[in-house]
């Protein structure tokens, strides 16, 4: 036990341990009760077992978190600040529009709407089987014919 002084701090207690020794651990008292190590609540947890598990096969593998040094750290969450108020700047850009704009846009909405809705058209009309297409097709004729009938 000596330091960076000459003299040892406790002289008399080199080679011995700090703690006093419990009379208790004879074997002869039967009659005491011997002390147990408390159960920790936590660490018997599944989840906290889990967890463990899965931080030793990762240090195993050399996969274990990396502690960064502060300069990243700050740079790093500089950098999400610098992002997070690039967006905002632009999200208030695109509320700033002019009316112009505006009716530009709603039009512009309407008439992917109207193609969205033929697309959805067409491809029906080529899923539908042959008979279908066929029977519209001779209804179409009969009605054609019929309306000319009335018209003579």
């Amino acid at each position: 036990m000596t330091t960076m002084f000459r003299y040892p701090i406790f002289p008399l207690l080199q080679g011995r341990s700090v703690m006093a020794e419990p009379d208790y651990l004879e074997e002869d008292c039967d009659e005491l009760i011997k002390p147990k190590k408390l159960i920790n609540p936590v660490k018997s947890s599944r989840n906290h077992q889990d967890l463990h598990r899965e931080l030793l096969l990762n240090q195993k593998r050399g996969l274990a978190p990396q502690n960064k040094p502060e300069l990243q750290k700050v740079l790093e969450q500089r950098k999400r600040e610098q992002v997070l108020k690039a967006q905002k700047e632009e999200q208030e850009a695109h509320k700033k529009r002019s009316d112009l704009e505006i009716e530009l846009m709603k039009r512009q909405q309407k008439l992917e709407q109207l193609e969205l809705e033929q697309q959805k058209i067409e491809e029906e009309q080529e899923n539908t089987p042959e008979f279908v297409k066929m029977k519209s097709n001779l209804r179409r004729t009969k009605q054609e014919t019929d309306g000319e009938e009335r018209t003579t």
